[in-house]
This record gives C-alpha cells, sequence and structure tokens, in this order.
C-alpha cells in the first residue's frame, strides 16, 4: 500500500457542499459479521458484530505497538499514530507504507533513521477503551501547542453538526460496540472514521489529514466518546482549536483543554450543549428556543454510547 510525502505542509482545502469526503461504510463485509443467538423470549436471531483484528506497526526497523482495529484504513492509522505519539516530526520524509494484509503488519518507512527505543520504556495507559498508550515525550510538545485564537464555532454548525453525524450510515447504528470520530468544517462533516478504540479513530483522521495535507486551523473535532485527557492531547497535537462530544467530560481532559486553550464542548445534543473551556470562540446564532432538538431515538442512542464510551 504505498503512500510518501512530508508531514504538515497544509493545503488550502474546499470540501464539497454536504458531502462526506470519507465515512464509515457498514456493508463491507471485512469490518462486521452476522453471528447467532437468542434474543430476550429465547428466539433464534442473527446480530451484527464488528470485527477486532490486531494490527502491529513498525516504524522503519523498530516495532511500536500493536493496536486491536476493525482493520480499514491501516496506512492512515499508522502514520497518525506516529504523527500524534510525537514519532513523526513535520519535517519527516515517509518514503513508504506497506501493509501485509496476513501478516497483520504495517512499516512506515522514513528517510530519517529513528530509533524510539528509550520513549517506549516510558508510557502512560489511558483511559481509551482497547488500552489506548501516550508515550514519553508528548506532553512535552503539548506543552508548546498554540491553537488558532481566530477560530469560530457557530452554534448552528454544532446542531446541523449533530443532525448530520447522527443520521449518517455507519458500523455503530448496524452493529454498535465502536466509536467514531468527524473532521468537520463549518457545518459540513468531512471525514468519518470509526473503531473499536476511539484512539484509533482519531489517528485515521490525523493521517487522512497528513496525507491529504489539510490544515487543522479552522476544523472542528466531533466525537462520540468521553471528553478524556488523551481525547483532548491528540487533538491538540493535530492542531485543531475546538474539540466537541455528545458525550461528557473528565477533569483532567477539562484542565488540559483549558491550558492549551482549546473549546471542549460536550453533552451535544441537538440544540443542546455545555462548554468548559474556550467559550470565547462560540458564536451563538441560534436560539436555543427555535432550534430544533435531537430526535427521541437518537436521544436513546446516545444514552447507549455514553454507556459504551
Amino acid at each position: 500500500m504505498p503512500l510518501s510525502g512530508r508531514a504538515g505542509d497544509p493545503k488550502s482545502f474546499q470540501p464539497v457542499e454536504g458531502e462526506f469526503l470519507v465515512r464509515p461504510d457498514p456493508d463491507d463485509e471485512r469490518l462486521s459479521k452476522a453471528v447467532a443467538g437468542i434474543d430476550q423470549s429465547g428466539q433464534p436471531i442473527d446480530t451484527r458484530v464488528v470485527t477486532e483484528r490486531p494490527l502491529t506497526l513498525y516504524l522503519n526497523a523498530q516495532e511500536i505497538v500493536t493496536m486491536m482495529t476493525i482493520g480499514d484504513h491501516p496506512d492512515l492509522l499508522a502514520v497518525g499514530y506516529l504523527i500524534n505519539q510525537n514519532m513523526l516530526k513535520p519535517d519527516d520524509v515517509v518514503t513508504g507504507i506497506d501493509y501485509d494484509e496476513d501478516l497483520e503488519v504495517v512499516v512506515v518507512r522514513t528517510e530519517r533513521a529513528t530509533n524510539y527505543e528509550d520513549k517506549l520504556k516510558k508510557k502512560v495507559r489511558t483511559s481509551g477503551c482497547a488500552q489506548g498508550t501516550v508515550f514519553g515525550d508528548v506532553m512535552d510538545r503539548f506543552d508548546e501547542i498554540e491553537l488558532d485564537a481566530d477560530a469560530r464555532l457557530r452554534t448552528s454548525w454544532l446542531a446541523a453538526l449533530t443532525k448530520k453525524i447522527n443520521t449518517a450510515p455507519s458500523l455503530y447504528l448496524a452493529a454498535g460496540a465502536i466509536h467514531g470520530c468527524v473532521l468537520c468544517q463549518e457545518d459540513r462533516p468531512l471525514v468519518y472514521m470509526e473503531d473499536v478504540g476511539r484512539h484509533n479513530a482519531v489517528d485515521k483522521i490525523a493521517g487522512w489529514m497528513w496525507s491529504e495535507k489539510v490544515g487543522p486551523a479552522d476544523k472542528i473535532f466531533y466525537t462520540t466518546g468521553r471528553l478524556t485527557s488523551e481525547m483532548v492531547i491528540k487533538t491538540a497535537m493535530m492542531g485543531i482549536p475546538i474539540l466537541v462530544s455528545r458525550s461528557g467530560f473528565t477533569a483532567w481532559g477539562v484542565e488540559l483543554a483549558r491550558q492549551v486553550g482549546m473549546t471542549l464542548i460536550g453533552r451535544a445534543r441537538g440544540r443542546r450543549f455545555v462548554a468548559l473551556s474556550g467559550a470565547e470562540r462560540i458564536v451563538f446564532d441560534l436560539d436555543p428556543a427555535q432550534g430544533e432538538d435531537e430526535a427521541p431515538e437518537h436521544r436513546r442512542k446516545g444514552a447507549r454510547k455514553d454507556l459504551d464510551a
């Protein structure tokens, strides 16, 4: 699976109005399968369940990590992971990405010689499902991040985004037991990724932004999962100033968002939301009493997502 280029170096980006550039394919037979069981009445039933498989990532000749993933976009997941772990630098040139589906291995190759043996010894197991991990010097870079202070979030955009995302075809609606993340611009959802761990979905989007040379300053990041420290760190590492979730917050996530100047919005359901950081970026152009509330069926789905988060 060839892919090459330089990290960073954003280009101008104009999405097509109202369209997802990338979104989940619930009909992809690699990502879920039917499993026989019984329902609450003891009657036979077939239900869809998501797949889960290992993917071992190498950076040049060094093994970095084995991730559990649904298996789509392994190249983007690999590059995004390395970017968000501060292992790919802004001036790094990736000479190739090799993916072997049978061996369940992806190898990212760079012009720069790399050795992260010492870095890999110092890691923090995060609250992310499927055992997320943050390595040693990520917080050193976090302290240097400056997010765009001129970015804005209109409340009308937020209401439109939540409706479009929650009604889009997805593996979650087809099978559940999965997290989704969406890169957005104004009221348009651009790239929708899902995985068994929300940190994987974030990394896929980071990899896509790198491969397409898409800048982060005017983007909004939406996640179905909790607003934890890991979600804030990864979003900040990507340079995105606004992070939104339909779920709730952790105290450290809020503290880190305030530290880096990120707009942090949780419990976003229809016209309702709570902002705990960066409220100065919000433009209140939608009257909460006039806007459309979330449909009852999406509220029920949202409650289940919170339990899964």
